[in-house]
């Protein structure tokens, strides 16, 4: 198929778009080779889909027992706790960015914050969701917004209340291990 010889404006525009590139691919290259450079590509509704499929097989198979939710106000049963579930690759600023938080019937949140070659997670209550960002953090209406609440978290160096709700893989782990013993 033969190319049409491009114009001087289209010429122009791809010499910006050669000098504006670099920027872009940043961020990409700082995923190069890591085993969720695929999950950037993904829109943002079904980026929450895959946080829900990642926790509940982590939780499956660190041995914790993982049920459906009998209705839309949770996303999974966690040792028999209500457990929503909320998802963020790290952005381009180095932060991960939890959002669409509301005060629904669960007692747990579990935010998983994916970096290129770590993860954070932090398995949060519901009293200190009300606490510090549900009513507090508004995303949609401002820092009056009571609806949907958003949490940025920078990775190393979270707010101090969230310190003890996980921080590593690991940690969380401990904490979800220990709502058996709660109910």
């Amino acid at each position: 198929m033969n190319r049409p010889k491009p114009s001087p404006d289209f010429d122009l525009l791809a010499s910006a778009a050669s000098y504006i590139r670099s920027d872009f691919e940043k961020n990409s290259s700082v995923w190069a080779g890591s085993p969720f450079e695929w999950a950037l590509k993904l829109p943002s509704g079904s980026k929450g889909k895959l946080g829900k499929l990642l926790v509940k097989q982590w939780c499956a198979l660190k041995e914790l027992a993982v049920d459906r939710s009998p209705d839309s106000d949770a996303d999974m049963l966690i040792n028999g706790h209500r457990v929503e579930i909320k998802f963020s690759t790290l952005w381009k600023a180095g932060i991960y960015k939890f959002q669409q938080i509301r005060d629904q019937n669960y007692e747990y949140s579990i935010l998983l914050g994916v970096s290129p070659f770590e993860a954070q997670c932090w398995v949060i209550s519901k009293a200190v969701l009300r606490k510090y960002v549900i009513g507090h953090l508004g995303q949609h209406t401002g820092s009056s917004g009571q609806e949907t609440a958003w949490l940025t978290v920078k990775p190393n160096s979270p707010p101090s209340w969230l310190r003890e709700c996980g921080g590593t893989l690991e940690q969380a782990y401990k904490v979800l291990k220990s709502l058996s013993n709660r109910k």
